[in-house]
């Protein structure tokens, strides 16, 4: 039930203001990527691949509403056969983020797409996760993954970073109105303090190391074959005069 629980979240003051800049964000980023079939995997609440135009879509996770009931680190998909995937906050609230990620590489086909969406302990956000008192309670129970981490991570994996940016640079009051008054904050976050966005989106593509094909130096053996038979040719033609004579 804790996922389910999690989903409720958004439903607080606090959650509707971090789910518009989610949902704003995946909607542009989904819209022009192409293919057969993509996955979002956890919240299944929210529709992120809504804008998404590939025929096969669906929300894989654990907890009702899903199409496919599945763990995230162990996907039962076929391998290289998504051209999408969406992690939104399922790596922070993973026991094992690392064998997610594997597990996305392994269902991916070359050149397919992942986006990842994470709370960033560089924040305030952060800081709040941190003096926390109830660690129970979403987002805080999270263990919040600092973004060159994850850049390392996926670099491993050969995953090539493509877009990313961080957004909710305002404290994480509760109260609308609280926020409100640092709203300036919000305007100002991109240009004075860009990596302190309590929310970070993270695109990549999957790039697979194709064999290197050693041709043979046909050209040249057959450039020397010609010159051999223009050669032998020729001595042919002498050889001719000179019976002729």
């Amino acid at each position: 039930m804790s996922e389910e629980n999690d989903q409720l979240w958004f439903e607080t003051s606090l959650g509707k203001y971090l789910y518009e800049y989610e949902q704003r964000y995946f909607d542009q980023a989904v819209a022009n990527i192409f293919g057969y079939n993509a996955a979002q995997v956890g919240m299944p609440k929210f529709n992120f691949l809504r804008t998404n135009r590939m025929p096969l879509k669906f929300c894989a996770g654990t907890c009702a509403g899903v199409v496919l009931h599945a763990r995230p680190d162990f996907i039962p998909i076929e391998s290289s056969s998504m051209d999408l995937v969406l992690l939104p906050h399922v790596l922070e609230f993973n026991e094992n983020p690392h064998q997610i990620l594997r597990e996305v590489h392994r269902t991916l086909r070359p050149e397919g797409h992942i986006i990842i969406s994470g709370f960033n302990p560089l924040s305030l956000w952060g800081t709040r996760c941190h003096f926390e008192k109830n660690k129970k309670d979403f987002p805080w129970r999270g263990n919040f993954i600092a973004l060159p981490r994850l850049k390392d991570w996926l670099k491993l994996l050969d995953f090539e970073m493509t877009e990313g940016r961080l957004a909710c640079y305002t404290p994480p009051f509760g109260r609308e109105k609280w926020r409100k008054r640092f709203d300036f904050m919000e305007a100002a976050g991109d240009r004075w303090w860009p990596i302190s966005g309590g929310v970070y989106f993270l695109q990549a593509v999957k790039h697979m190391h194709g064999m290197h094909i050693i041709k043979p130096g046909w050209k040249n053996a057959l450039a020397g074959k010609k010159r051999m038979a223009a050669a032998t040719q020729g001595c042919n033609e002498n050889k001719s005069k000179e019976s002729d004579k």
